[in-house]
């Protein structure tokens, strides 16, 4: 009996355990899985582009720094150069509701639009639970994921922290760089660098 009551209560203590979060993101490891709602209330999940080269690009259009990239077609090009390489690229906005640069579906379409983005989706996260996930701490924050599903770069866009977009020219883009240095099947020379930009807009 003493036995049995002892199991109970070691089966009852492991249930009370809390839950492990999920590790922060780590270059070399998988990237954290997600499931997202586009802009068109579509599902899309990490793990299921398993195969191709993934780019997690954080987004607020009302940031300088991203208006930087947008204005000067700099994160266009980019979007464009990475789509021929058939990576998938992903633009997460995980401001919160009534926060500077959130928007309903609609009016993402219409930013998409006129903005001419070349994102292969446009990810609303308002709950912030994937910006959380990656610990996205401003707009821009760059992620690369390989083919594989491991993370193989983190951080800014470039090595220019202006918000000068005279500044795009000269500055190493990063994440270029490191889709170059995956297809080639090489160790991208820069794996993470201080991300740049405007605070991701979290409630609370």
């Amino acid at each position: 009996m003493r036995k049995l009551l002892m199991s109970a209560a070691a089966s009852l203590a492991l249930a009370l355990l809390p839950v492990a979060a999920q590790a922060a993101p780590e270059v070399g490891k998988p990237a954290p899985d997600f499931t997202g709602t586009t802009m068109e209330g579509k599902t899309v999940k990490l793990s299921e582009q398993k195969g191709k080269i993934v780019v997690l690009e954080w987004h607020n259009p009302g940031c300088p720094f991203v208006k930087k990239h947008y204005e000067s077609n700099n994160m266009q090009q980019l979007q464009a150069y990475a789509k021929g390489k058939d990576v998938v690229w992903m633009s997460i906005n995980s401001g919160a509701e009534g926060k500077q640069g959130t928007m309903t579906a609609a009016e993402a379409k219409d930013m998409f639009a006129a903005n001419k983005l070349a994102s292969s989706h446009y990810v609303i996260d308002s709950t912030g639970t994937i910006g959380k996930l990656y610990e996205a701490k401003t707009t821009p924050h760059m992620y690369v994921v390989d083919a594989k599903g491991n993370l193989s770069y983190m951080g800014a866009i470039d090595s220019n922290s202006s918000a000068d977009p005279k500044t795009i020219e000269g500055a190493t883009n990063y994440v270029r760089a490191a889709l170059d240095a995956i297809a080639a099947g090489k160790t991208p020379e820069v794996t993470t660098s201080t991300a740049y930009g405007c605070s991701v807009k979290y409630a609370g």
